[in-house]
């Protein structure tokens, strides 16, 4: 029987320090399959202009576009989504299809976002959603790493070197301990 997933989740004050997460997490061999970042960045007088997606290159224009044309270089999947309550959100990494899944599915409860159902998805609970998307509204950055719990526990240690002002591990719904906060 093959070990549960698990979930390293961190937050991130600065795009600097959760690219830095980003990097170390390539640079370990960590799979980057299994890797998503979340943000926004729309508190700026500098105009949004645009995404666009030809083929496998990523541009956007604004403040961070540097910051997304990195990490959307290093993970696998991007978009950008307005999400009600929480206004434009860019994604990379497989919360991306996580995110589509719950779209056409049209199975959100509990109040959540499409973003809080996919995180939902995968095993965090309903309050830390909340704390994630709260994060995401106040222009943090959200970092999701998935794996084994070796795989996840390696990833954790990442972010805390990183500066994470706040990580925690989600285990699989299946597993008997469905949480464990570690901060």
């Amino acid at each position: 029987m093959s070990e549960k997933l698990c979930s390293a989740v961190g937050i991130f004050r600065t795009h600097e320090d959760a690219e830095s997460a980003v990097k170390e997490l390539v640079n370990s061999g960590y799979n980057m399959k299994n890797l998503s970042v979340l943000g926004k960045d729309y508190h700026t007088e500098e105009t949004f202009i645009g995404y666009y997606n030809t083929g496998d290159r990523m541009a956007v224009w604004g403040k961070y576009g540097l910051f997304w044309g990195s990490i959307w270089g290093m993970l696998f999947g991007s978009a950008f989504f307005i999400v009600p309550g929480l206004g434009p959100v860019m994604v990379a990494g497989p919360v991306v299809s996580w995110i589509i899944g719950i779209l056409e599915a049209a199975v959100i409860t509990g109040g959540l976002t499409a973003l809080g159902g996919a995180l939902a998805s995968i095993g965090i609970p309903h309050d830390s959603v909340l704390r994630y998307e709260t994060a995401l509204k106040t222009s943090k950055f959200i970092l999701v790493a998935q794996g084994t719990g070796r795989e996840v526990d390696v990833a954790r240690n990442i972010l805390l070197r990183n500066k994470a002002e706040e990580t925690n591990v989600h285990k699989d719904r299946a597993s008997p301990e469905h949480f464990l906060t570690q901060q």
